[in-house]
Parts: C-alpha cells; structure tokens; sequence
C-alpha cells in the first residue's frame, strides 16, 4: 500500500515528505510486530536491547556509559531500563571495586535464558520483514537507508 493510502492523502506529496513519512510508518509497523514478540516476556524494546548488549559482553559488566552509546535509540533512560531489568532478576548491577563511581551490570542466566528463547521468534521476525524482497533488494534497501541516514 502506497504512503498516499495509509494517511488518506488527497493532494500529491513531495518525494521527500514521502520518504520521511514511509520511513516513520515502516518504523512503527516493525515496532508493533516487535512488541507483540516480547509482550509475553514483559520487556520492552529498550529492556531487549540493554540485555542483547550485556550478552555481547560475553560474561564481562558493562558500565552505564557503555550501555549507552550502544543503544540504538540515544534517548533511553538507561539507569531506569537497568532498574527495571534488576527488578526482572535479568540483570545485576554492582559498584565497581576499583571506582566507586562506576556502576558495573551484567546479564544473569535468567536473562541469557529469555534472550535464547527470543532469538529464534526475533529472526522469524526479521525474516518476515525482508521476505517480500529478493537479496540484492535487500542489500540495496540498506545500502540506501545508510546513505540516506548519513548525509555527509
């Protein structure tokens, strides 16, 4: 369905609005299908990428600052996604023995035990979206949103 359709638009748009307008809808399509994915879960999808960061990881805390440049939306609360898995038994979160000031977190086995039965719903999920496309679409689709994204 054309973007002119979903927002019942009755005078022609711009290219450009369009492209920002497919990008938002598309955004929020894939956001939706995310969320039904992890709702049996109870996490978000900040709660899910704080806890795929700390499984990357591999076994080592990261510190608050980490977490943070790594989230892929910059405007999370990280202290309070972190609160909020602690409270889930996902995570753990100490005071670094070296400096008092930094806050270390790692994934518990709880949390790695959600992360691993999300994986194979969380690939289904991918895959869905890129199905209707062939493999050089694919690589094409990114190529392009990464030079659109990075307009230097």
């Amino acid at each position: 369905m054309k973007i002119e359709e979903v927002i019942k638009s009755t005078v022609p748009l711009d290219n450009s609005k369009k492209i920002i307008l497919n990008v938002l809808y598309t955004q929020n399509v894939i956001t939706d299908n995310f969320n039904e994915i992890l709702k049996p879960y109870d996490i978000s999808g900040e709660q899910y990428n704080v806890l795929r960061i700390l499984r990357g990881q591999k076994g080592c805390p990261a510190n608050m600052c980490v977490i943070q440049e790594r989230m892929l939306a910059k405007t999370s609360n990280t202290t309070r996604l972190v609160d909020k898995l602690l409270l889930k038994e996902l995570v753990t979160r100490e005071v670094c023995p070296e400096n008092r000031r930094k806050i270390e977190v790692k994934i518990t086995q709880k949390g790695l035990d959600v992360l691993k039965d999300l994986d194979p719903k969380v690939n289904a999920h991918e895959q869905y979206f890129s199905n209707n496309l062939d493999s050089d679409e694919v690589i094409e689709l990114n190529r392009l949103l990464e030079k659109y994204r990075n307009h230097n």
